[in-house]
């Protein structure tokens, strides 16, 4: 299946054409695929596609395409170079995240993918972050006891850092944040998407040592209404490339073990889209995922190597659509 990129030119395309495209990217490259229900079949014919194509997106109307449009269209160049990357316009209307929703953004970062969500979803939205425990942090090595002591006021002191990122803007969205395994009760049933973005092979690398992968999926799936939509965008392996390699610490994880365990979770599998397949990410077994851009952590005093990983762009990444039952 090809790569799909978004051009660095922001969209200069009509709304209406714009969501045509989108839709058709989320979908013309995907096998068939069943929806919950025995309902209609996504990709399954070149006919379907061509209708698909002249409608919205999938789950966005062109008016919200055009609002889409916008909001990216005003991010900073830092964000926008990233776009051929990681097209957040056909990943977000691939997902279905529309203006006024509650979202629940696992493990948000330096907000990448926050900052686009705040203006879009706007003040009749919410966006709640959601981090890891301390305990899990503390595996890995690179953080200090200062930064684990900083992170225990991380849920209230998140929402503020956050609200700086909408300051200015008259429609930002309502701001929340908890930690995975302490969500309160306040939050169960509220949350209409669930996006784990790059954002689960560090506790899936650590479930045999204290279940927090497990733990991340029942909390996002007691947060989600029924009928809420859980989305992964995740750095795939190859099913091929040992387990043990494939486990989360080199950034990767196969496919066929995050479905395995979202469906044990009580999700249903809602479909697929190669929106963000990168086949000319072949690691090895030497490599990890952060060689590639924008990290270039095994490059930084490499020239010659880092043009090549610059070559290959970001990584390979499953995109995945789950809901929770009705």
């Amino acid at each position: 299946m090809m790569k799909t990129t978004t051009p660095p030119s922001l969209f200069p395309m009509p709304a209406a054409v714009f969501a045509a495209v989108v839709a058709l990217a989320a979908v013309a490259a995907l096998p068939a695929v069943a929806q919950p229900g025995g309902g209609a079949v996504i990709g399954a014919t070149a006919e379907a596609n061509r209708a698909l194509a002249e409608q919205p997106a999938r789950g966005i109307s062109r008016r919200v395409a055009a609002r889409l449009d916008t909001v990216l269209a005003a991010q900073p160049e830092t964000a926008r170079v990233r776009y051929p990357d990681r097209h957040p316009a056909e990943t977000l209307a691939f997902i279905g995240v529309e203006p006024g929703m509650t979202v629940m953004e696992a493990l948000p970062g330096r907000g990448w993918y926050s900052k686009i969500l705040i203006p879009y979803l706007g003040r009749k939205g919410e966006l709640i972050g959601a981090a890891y425990p301390n305990e899990m942090m503390a595996k890995f090595d690179y953080y200090n006891a200062a930064q684990l002591e900083k992170r225990k006021t991380w849920a209230a002191d998140w929402p503020e850092k956050a609200r700086d990122w909408g300051r200015g803007r008259r429609k930002s969205a309502k701001l929340a944040a908890f930690m995975f395994g302490a969500m309160p009760d306040s939050m169960r049933g509220r949350a209409d998407v669930a996006l784990f973005i790059r954002a689960m092979h560090g506790a899936h690398r650590f479930e045999n040592e204290g279940g927090y992968f497990t733990m991340a999926l029942r909390d996002a799936h007691a947060a989600l209404k029924p009928g809420g939509v859980l989305a992964v965008v995740q750095h795939e392996a190859a099913e091929d490339m040992p387990d043990d390699w494939a486990r989360g610490a080199n950034g990767y994880l196969k496919k066929s073990a995050v479905m395995e365990k979202i469906t044990a979770a009580g999700f249903e599998f809602v479909a697929e889209s190669a929106i963000n397949e990168n086949p000319a990410d072949r690691p090895t077994t030497e490599d990890t995922v952060w060689r590639l851009p924008p990290t270039y952590r095994t490059s930084q005093d490499d020239p010659d190597a880092r043009a090549k990983y610059a070559a290959i762009g970001e990584s390979n990444r499953m995109t995945l659509k789950f809901r929770k039952p009705e």
